[in-house]
């Protein structure tokens, strides 16, 4: 039976659970947030569904859980300008997660943002193998990437890459056709301020990270090996270490199973160059 541990429940992370016990991905849920009323209620709204599923709300069961969701903190609001204003807010929660996840052996996703930098920290910290540490973000960035080139009637495999924040990488390079700096520029700043408009209208995002999260998690219980991008701590994969970024992999049962090295075109490159730049800077403050 797949247990399945979320740490911070609440837009994001009840919205999982919910997904996670509707769609038959996890049987078995341990459900830990700070908020006990909050805790409180989204157990009973699950329970009101009357799907069959156990929820726990012992912490000591998230060491046993197969796959563990890390969504505590401070979700970005319109005062947040970027994802990486967050560290400083998110940092301790954080640090409480890593301590949650002392004894834990299964596979951690970090949702928590500014992701990349938490996904670091949470590797460094729990001593998880990297294979283990996988950071959320590239799924939902491909998907509002395939919405720019769709509404410019531009066709393709829609990959980002880099940091999930102001300095992602969208892959025209793959897309089969030549794609001009302009137009590129032009998507990139469309794709930095996709999730503002929905945070501006309705408080933060739910519904696409969500989905996008239920079907990782999906994806590594079922073994499924599938192709997408998710933050990894890097060791010399794009010629990037000491930091965790947006590269695509194969997920399955023993979550990162491997991570494809592409070639990037020079655009691309001094894109995943920033990011790299940008990305250790966060990751050894964090961790110092």
């Amino acid at each position: 039976m797949a247990r399945l541990a979320i740490i911070g429940v609440g837009r994001i992370g009840g919205e999982v659970a919910y997904l996670s016990s509707a769609l038959g991905i996890a049987e078995d849920l341990v459900l830990f947030d700070s908020a006990q009323d909050l805790l409180r209620a989204q157990v009973l709204d699950l329970q009101h569904t009357g799907l069959n599923t156990a929820i726990s709300t012992d912490r000591n069961d998230i060491r046993s859980a197969d796959v563990c969701i890390f969504s505590a903190g401070l979700p970005r609001n319109p005062s947040v300008k970027t994802r990486a204003d967050l560290l400083g807010t998110n940092l301790p929660a954080a640090s409480e997660g890593a301590a949650l996840l002392e004894g834990f052996s299964g596979i951690l996703i970090t949702v928590t943002n500014p992701m990349d930098i938490n996904n670091y920290y949470l590797w460094n910290k729990t001593g998880l193998p990297r294979e283990r540490c996988i950071g959320f973000g590239g799924q939902v960035d491909s998907a509002r990437f395939a919405i720019a080139l769709r509404n410019r009637n531009i066709s393709g495999f829609s990959f980002v890459l880099g940091e999930h924040g102001e300095h992602q990488v969208p892959l025209f390079s793959r897309l089969g056709r030549t794609v001009g700096t302009d137009d590129r520029e032009a998507i990139l700043a469309e794709l930095r301020g996709a999730s503002m408009e929905v945070i501006k209208g309705k408080g933060g995002t739910v519904f696409g990270p969500a989905l996008h999260l239920a079907e990782l998690v999906r994806m590594i219980l079922k073994d499924t090996r599938e192709l997408v991008t998710c933050s990894a701590v890097l060791e010399g994969e794009y010629g990037i270490s000491r930091c965790s970024l947006g590269v695509p992999v194969i997920i399955g049962k023993q979550g990162i199973q491997k991570i494809e090295e592409w070639p990037l075109d020079s655009w691309e490159q001094e894109k995943m160059d920033e990011a790299a730049l940008f990305a250790q800077d966060l990751c050894r403050k964090a961790v110092s």
